[in-house]
């Protein structure tokens, strides 16, 4: 009778340790981090899902064909172990999160975080295992948010700058158009062969200038509202092209048109926005000393609701200390005479007003990428478009 008890009681532990084991394995395949366990030779004995999915081999692969040090760059394995032996990083036996690479299947560098431990029996010790969280999706966000950061930052930069050159512009109007106004006065009454008139002229020639100056931080602080309409995005590339109808400053100018063949729409002031077309399509001649190639890209992305024109050169590039400046209201790398530094203040104004958003998207000394950034017109109903 005590025989048939104990097996009883065999059969009912037997149960129990195979329902743990069931459990423990369902909680090790919950995880979303990625779990690796293996002997204190670095053969693999376990990966969850998680680790399945990070590093692109099932289990069963790893088990035959991989080793823990096979999972990092060459030796990283060894440091990680020298770290889980010394008391410094979490004590005997741990290491807290700290960041680290390791290599997928398909050979990629993967940023991750990593938290390991020993496996003891009594003193011995029989394994190692390890938990990873992939910290690509992080990444993304942080340097999304740093981007939003900027973004505001220069918005309000922006915004200041434009109250302060408004302001300027109509001190500085009034006295200009009395300049110019007595100038011209005095001119009409002077005698053709007066030596005083090339003297008047040249303060007319100068006058004029700051008059277009003027104008320029006028523009650049617009506060009227545009004037939209509804047209296709590649109908503005080619509408800002048509109007620079000077071909000699294209004659040695390949132009590239990677046009979206999608039916791109936006809501904007086109005359404005053309501005700003030619604005980038100058500057990028300029840089190039009108030789090289320019290319203009369209596309949009549909979950983001946002249209993209790419306007590229192979120009000299824009110096590394100049990026964070470059919409600054008088800042130009041009020679002192060749521009007033408002030309790409007056596009960033011109594209916020529309809703959009402009930036420089690549640089290098062998070129430049500008990118404009518009929303998505999406019509409840079918309409003419431009």
């Amino acid at each position: 009778m005590e025989c048939v008890r104990d097996v009883t009681r065999m059969i009912s532990l037997e149960k129990r340790s195979i329902h743990m084991r069931q459990f423990l394995d369902k909680v090790i395949q919950s995880s979303h981090n990625a779990i690796v366990a293996a002997d204190m030779k670095g053969n693999i004995l376990l990966m969850n899902q998680a680790a399945e999915n990070l590093f692109g081999f099932s289990m069963e692969e790893a088990i035959q064909t991989k080793n823990a040090e096979s999972l990092y760059p060459p030796g990283k394995a060894k440091e990680i172990m020298k770290n889980l032996k010394s008391e410094r990083f979490g004590g005997k036996g741990k290491l807290f999160a700290s960041r680290v690479d390791i290599i997928n299947a398909q050979g990629e560098i993967v940023p991750a975080e990593v938290a390991g431990a020993i496996i003891y029996e009594g003193e011995e010790e029989v394994a190692t295992t390890g938990i990873f969280y992939d910290l690509r999706g992080k990444i993304a966000a942080e340097k999304k948010l740093n981007e939003v950061l900027i973004q505001v930052a220069q918005s309000e930069k922006m915004a200041s700058l434009g109250q302060l050159a408004a302001g300027v512009a109509h001190e500085i109007n009034n006295p200009l158009t009395g300049i110019l106004l007595y100038s011209n006065l005095a001119l009409e009454r002077l005698d053709e062969k007066d030596l005083v008139r090339k003297y008047l002229e040249s303060v007319l020639d100068d006058t004029g200038r700051c008059r277009d100056i003027v104008k320029s931080l006028l523009a650049y602080s617009r506060q009227d509202n545009p004037t939209k309409e509804i047209f296709q995005v590649n109908s503005l590339v080619e509408y800002s092209l048509n109007l620079m109808r000077d071909q000699e400053l294209f004659s040695n100018i390949k132009l590239i048109k990677e046009m979206s063949e999608d039916m791109i729409l936006i809501h904007a002031d086109k005359n404005q926005l053309s501005q700003v077309m030619i604005n980038l399509i100058m500057n990028a001649i300029d840089a190039m000393e009108r030789k090289g190639s320019l290319t203009f890209r369209t596309y949009r992305n549909k979950p983001d609701k946002k249209a993209y024109i790419e306007v590229s050169d192979t120009g000299c590039g824009i110096p590394e200390d100049s990026l964070s400046k470059v919409f600054d209201p008088f800042f130009t790398t041009k020679e002192t005479g060749k521009g007033t530094g408002l030309g790409l203040s007056t596009s960033y104004g011109i594209v916020e007003e529309n809703g959009g958003h402009i930036s420089i998207k690549g640089m290098s000394s062998k070129g430049t990428t500008f990118l404009i950034e518009l929303p998505l017109y999406v019509p409840d109903e079918q309409i003419t478009v431009s």
